[in-house]
């Protein structure tokens, strides 16, 4: 009789430990989860700004109509953002999208001076600045947290339990390929 209890007792904390070890998993899911959707928040906060950009810019009769065109088309892929799926490769792509359109800006103000005065303008730029500040606060978040994700999900015992409740595949975190084309230093891992 002492054995069976003995054998049950283990049996029921052998169960609770693999449902402590699953509501885990979900919860770093979760966080995972949450965090992405910062990271589009972010990036959709920035249409608002871009359409008001749009609109200074084309005041501008000399205006460079490409820069105009990837104004619009950065708006366009934000908009196309994902909050319910991580997709990260999308994220790379608008990322590099708003690099050139910085880049674009810088020259289109050195051409125009006017425009470096329209204060409209300044206010904008400074605005862009903020929120892309914010977007790559929230990627350090989310990246974070798939890190944390991952090692909930690989290490043993807890890719068994995984395995057997969830199924949950590792999330691929953010990278930035244009900040590591610059680097020439990379770990061999």
């Amino acid at each position: 009789m002492f054995g069976l209890i003995v054998f049950f007792g283990f049996f029921i904390l052998l169960i609770v430990w693999g449902v402590m070890i699953r509501n885990n998993i979900v919860r770093y899911l979760n966080a995972t989860q949450r965090s992405w959707a910062e990271v589009a928040n972010f990036e959709l906060q920035k249409v608002k700004t871009l359409d008001h950009l749009e609109k200074t810019l084309a005041q501008y009769t000399h205006f460079e109509k490409s820069t105009l065109e990837k104004v619009t088309e950065l708006r366009q892929q934000i908009m196309n953002l994902n909050l319910h799926h991580t997709d990260t490769s999308h994220l790379q792509h608008i990322e590099q999208l708003n690099q050139e359109l910085i880049r674009n800006l810088n020259l289109v103000v050195e051409n125009y001076p006017e425009l470096k005065a329209d204060s409209l303008y300044s206010q904008m730029m400074q605005e862009i600045q903020e929120q892309n500040e914010n977007v790559s606060a929230a990627i350090s978040i989310f990246n974070r947290n798939v890190e944390a994700f991952n090692n909930q999900i690989e290490v043993f015992p807890n890719n068994m339990i995984n395995t057997m409740t969830l199924s949950k595949k590792p999330i691929r975190p953010f990278r930035d390929p244009i900040i590591n084309q610059s680097y020439s230093y990379r770990p061999n891992f």
